[in-house]
């Protein structure tokens, strides 16, 4: 884990996402990616808590809908996406916790006390700014990747607090379920080198999540 980036304001210093004078560049056409996802809902959180996030926070079911929200998501990011980010295949990992498993990463990671509602540990961090940190496939002139068949490229982890999560629903007036890929949507592009050093970006960043969490309500 190279870093954590957490609420607006908080996160580190990472490559910005891409921008016009008018706004973040229009997504091309989505390249299809697979996903290697590992994911885990911490079974003791409260029993209405996990009925309120339905299938999104069972431990066993709760794989395939994130699975396949995450694996869009990344096909629609992917022509947005710097070479060194760029992939067929991707790792990364997503838990569902309670307050007091991410105060204690808040502490740790970035010495804040208290929860906070999600966490983003970026894999690729370290790498951004010169060299990938590990080999990246090479790409035909065609745009297309060569050799799709080698390791996924791993992103990290993003631990959302379910606790927090439910509060913030209530306060926004939405469901805990529209909460929840909400902030899987945050942590996915801090993931990828998105970043809100401001509120210019912050605002570029709440837009990317608002068409990503748009097109996945009208699939």
């Amino acid at each position: 884990m190279a870093a954590a980036a957490g609420e607006p304001g908080a996160g580190p210093a990472q490559p910005q996402a891409r921008q016009t004078d008018s706004g973040p560049l229009a997504p091309g056409p989505a390249a299809l990616v697979d996903l290697d996802l590992a994911f885990e809902a911490d079974p003791d959180l409260a029993p209405e808590l996990l009925s309120g996030a339905g299938a999104w926070a069972d431990p066993l079911a709760g794989a395939e809908p994130w699975h396949e929200r995450l694996s869009d998501w990344l096909s629609q990011l992917s022509a947005e996406l710097p070479p060194e980010l760029r992939s067929s295949a991707y790792s990364l990992g997503l838990s569902l916790v309670g307050d007091a498993e991410i105060a204690a990463l808040n502490g740790d990671w970035r010495g804040k006390e208290g929860p906070t509602d999600v966490l983003a540990f970026a894999a690729q961090d370290d790498g951004l700014e010169d060299a990938p940190p590990i080999p990246m496939p090479s790409w035909g002139s065609d745009g297309d990747e060569a050799g799709i068949h080698g390791e996924p490229l791993e992103l990290g982890d993003i631990v959302i607090s379910l606790d927090t999560a439910a509060r913030q629903a209530a306060e926004h007036g939405h469901g805990l379920q529209q909460e929840l890929l909400f902030l899987a949507s945050h942590g996915l592009l801090h993931l990828l080198g998105w970043d809100h050093p401001d509120e210019v970006a912050l605002a570029a960043m709440l837009s990317r999540q608002d068409a990503l969490l748009a097109t996945g309500d009208r699939g």
